[in-house]
Formats: C-alpha cells, structure tokens, sequence
C-alpha cells in the first residue's frame, strides 16, 4: 500500500469505519475496500455492517441506498457530483402519475434510482438478481420495470413475462453498438463475448454470456477461452486480471468508460475521513416507503 492508502485504512479504523467500492471505481481504490462488489453485494454490506461509518466508494444512489438501509449509520460519499444519468431518467412526478394509471400493476426499481423514486415501488431488483425478483411475482400481475427499459426488456424475453419498459438507460451501455461488437470478434474470432444486461438489445443478441458485473467476473473465471470480449464499463478490469492474469480481456469500446464512477479519489476520500462530511441523508418519509422496497428485495435475493 501507499503511504496515503494506509493512512485512509488508519482513519477508517480510528472511525469504526468501512470502505465499500463499487467495482467501477479507481483501482487503488478497489485495493483498499473492505467489500468489493456490485450494486447487490453493496446493499448487502451496508444493511449488514456493525460499522458506526460506511464511506461509500460509488455512485449518488448506492450511497443513498446505504443510508436507507442502515439509518443509525453515518454514511459519506466523499464526492457529492458522483451521480447516475440513468438514475436521473427516471421522474418521481411521472413515475407517481404512471402507478395512478396503473394501480394494479407491479412497479419493479432498478436499484439505480433515485430514493424518491424507489419509494413509489413495490420492491426494487439488480442486474444480479432481476430476473429472480420478477419470476417470483405473481404471473396475473403487470409489471413495469424502470428505469433501464435494455434490463427490462432483456429480464421479458428470457422470463417470458409482460414487461411495460420504462425508457431509460445507462448512457456508458447504451454507446455500446453491435458494429463495435461485431469489430471486435473480427479482430478475435474465437473470443466469447461477456456483455451486461444494460447494452442494447441489438448488442445482447450478439453475447456468449449475458449477466451482472459480477456474473461477468465469475464466467471469465470459469470460461475455458483464453481472450474474452467484455461489454460493460471497463473499471472492471482490475478484478478480471487480479483473478485471471493468464487471459487476455478486450473491451468491446473504449466508450465502456463512466467518469461518475471515477470522481471519487484517494484525496477525496481522505478530505471525507477527515472533515466527516458529506454525510448522505434521505428524508423520513421517503426512507420508510424506499426501504419498504429495499427490504422486500433483499428478502428475495
């Protein structure tokens, strides 16, 4: 470790403190995470930890996430513009205005929403565990998933279920093409091709395997293949060789790139340690009817 990355461990003991990373963030910040995971696994740490300060290494959402699921914790996100375009498509007016519209409907939330969105839903889901959360529903129900209409249409067509798509999407996924897929497995004609279930429909056709970031890391681990395609945001990288330093990855696009992810730094999160601030609350009312949601998908999971 640096000598800063050790200093940043200290000041997290000294805290009762806990550092959880998304896998898209800086790797020397994934190197000094006490978990290391997905948008689930981090869900799973903050609602579990007996830590008295959860410093999350992510996103806007993952960090309100945490602060639903344990409210007696102080939660930081050492970078307060570190948000989620995908969770900004989904509006809490028009999401309230569609569930009047459709009162009998199911409303599943991508857990990469905003609070006030996930209040307005039944249960919430993941890219890990979507297609669980959706096949245990009621099959007389309508359900409506939001706000990544590629993970709701792609969660249709392999559980066989009505899904009203919301038209969301994440902007990193989304530039992903079929021609960039198509150029690369030229390049690399033996290669699988791993890709996240928020690319585009087009692209997802063209996958060997379809699944979350860590869905992803577990098939590079199990494949037989020696150079694999990847299609989702290239943080992932760090985690892929660390398990796999005999194989080669490609990256679909050198558009697999999410600067959100990446304004969280080493310094950042000292200056957060040190000054314990910004602290990332959610109003009570909202907290009661989100973690309603949260929970219930937690219990499926």
């Amino acid at each position: 470790m640096t000598p800063q990355q050790l200093k940043i461990r200290r000041m997290l003991s000294d805290r009762q403190g806990i550092l959880l990373a998304h896998y898209y963030v800086r790797p020397e910040i994934q190197a000094i995470a006490d978990v290391l995971g997905d948008s689930l696994a981090l869900a799973q740490a903050a609602a579990k930890s007996e830590a008295k300060v959860i410093v999350f290494a992510g996103v806007h959402f993952m960090a309100q996430s945490a602060a639903m699921l344990a409210p007696e914790k102080t939660v930081l996100l050492p970078c307060l513009d570190a948000g989620c375009p995908l969770a900004d498509m989904a509006d809490t007016d028009a999401v309230r205005k569609m569930r009047q519209e459709q009162p009998d409907a199911v409303f599943v939330t991508y857990i990469n929403s905003t609070a006030a969105v996930k209040a307005q839903s039944d249960i919430c889901c993941t890219s890990s565990n979507a297609m669980k959360i959706v096949r245990a529903l009621p099959e007389d129900k309508k359900v409506i998933l939001l706000p990544d209409g590629n993970l709701a249409r792609h969660v249709a067509s392999v559980t066989g279920r009505n899904i009203v798509a919301w038209e969301g999407c994440c902007p990193v996924h989304q530039a992903l093409t079929a021609d960039d897929v198509l150029a690369r497995r030229r390049e690399y004609p033996q290669a699988p091709f791993a890709a996240h279930p928020e690319c585009r429909p087009e692209v997802l056709t063209l996958a060997d395997f379809i699944g979350s970031t860590s869905a992803i890391l577990n098939y590079a681990r199990e494949s037989a293949a020696e150079v694999i395609i990847i299609g989702t945001e290239e943080g992932i990288l760090t985690e892929l060789r660390k398990h796999n330093p005999q194989k080669t990855f490609i990256f679909a696009s050198p558009e697999l790139y999410c600067g959100d992810m990446k304004k969280i730094t080493l310094d950042s999160i000292e200056q957060s340690l040190t000054t314990m601030q910004p602290v990332i609350t959610v109003d009570e009312n909202v907290t009661q009817a989100a973690r309603r949601a949260l929970d219930n998908m937690l219990a499926a999971s």
